[in-house]
């Protein structure tokens, strides 16, 4: 009788599990892929609040264009996929019209922070097209009332014009941090605070300093303000009690996944906290066995397998004091409200 009673927990033990991995919500792999350009990069996830959908803006490289060295990553527009499922089918909806000055012009990686009503993104903006790395970067601001009809704001006042990859975050004094990349002082972040996001004080302090690294991301969660940015070989993490000093902590995805398309390392994320779980949503290059490969052609031109991008979200974990991410994991992934 002792063992029937046993074995039939064990069959109620399974057929428990077994619920349970059905109503997992597995995000599929890769999440989103452009279907013009293939080079979806530099990832941000905003919460439309009319339409009650997900919209995903990110750097619309241009992969599937044969140009010398680097330029199908300027002329870039900021892409946009929706999604009205919580996250599990995202659909491309176009590009956004953010000119403001004559001539194709190139936009990288955006930020987007809701704030009474209105959304306000903040960009990189460098002028024209350029076959190699280089240009003046600054960052632009625009605001917004459905995400879709942007206008444009001027560009905001900081110490240097080769900044990008902007991040934000409102405190509790009200004032609202951003953080960015300033090549000009060896590729690390800078900061500035605004009491009206239009008008900036620059700090000369690094914010994080050290090895050259771009990308930032600063969020809250778990009582924590947390930092990561883009070293090229996985993502550092970084905590803080106060926004202001950062602990240095580990890495996350530098280690390759084996998802589909989910190789080698995660590049320029970003993160949404819903409820009790954090997301983390970033590009890689699946054609690549490290992120810096390739070798230009005879006619000076990347292949296209060494160009096209994926995006991925995987979860983000707090063990023993920090955050770590095993993108190999299954996770229930459901992006609800904010």
């Amino acid at each position: 009788m002792k063992n029937i009673k046993t074995f039939g927990l064990f069959i109620l033990l399974i057929f428990s599990l077994a619920a349970r991995a059905q109503q997992m919500r597995i995000a599929p792999s890769p999440l989103y892929r452009d279907p013009i350009y293939d080079g979806a990069a530099d990832p941000v996830m905003v919460y439309n609040h009319a339409e009650k959908s997900w919209w995903m803006l990110y750097t619309q490289r241009r992969a599937n264009a044969q140009t010398s060295d680097v330029a199908y990553c300027y002329g870039t527009h900021i892409g946009v996929a929706t999604s009205t499922d919580n996250g599990q089918t995202f659909v491309y909806k176009g590009a956004l019209d953010l000119d403001f000055e004559p001539g194709l012009n190139t936009f990288w990686a955006p930020d987007v922070i809701y704030e009474k009503g209105v959304y306000h993104m903040f960009l990189a903006y460098i002028e024209g097209v350029r076959n190699h790395w280089g240009g003046k970067a600054r960052i632009a601001h625009y605001t917004s009332k459905n995400l879709w009809k942007w206008q444009y704001k001027g560009f905001i006042s900081l110490n240097s014009e080769e900044v990008i990859d902007p991040t934000l975050l409102k405190m509790p004094d009200g004032k609202w941090h951003i953080w960015y990349k300033d090549s000009s002082k060896g590729s690390i972040t800078m900061t500035a605070e605004s009491n009206d996001l239009q008008h900036w004080t620059a700090q000369t302090e690094p914010a994080i300093g050290g090895a050259p690294h771009e990308g930032a991301k600063a969020f809250f969660f778990n009582n924590w303000y947390w930092m990561i940015t883009d070293e090229w070989h996985g993502q550092r993490v970084y905590r803080s009690k106060d926004g202001k000093s950062w602990e240095k902590q580990g890495l996350v995805l530098d280690v390759p996944g084996h998802r589909p398309e989910d190789t080698p390392t995660g590049a320029h994320a970003d993160v949404q906290v819903i409820g009790n779980k954090a997301y983390i949503f970033y590009f890689t290059h699946p054609g690549r066995k490290v992120h810096f490969e390739g070798t230009l052609d005879a006619d000076g031109v990347f292949s296209y397998s060494n160009k096209r991008t994926s995006i991925h979200v995987a979860e983000l974990e707090f063990k023993d004091g920090t955050l770590v991410c095993d993108r190999d994991k299954p996770f229930d992934f459901y992006l609800g409200q904010p």
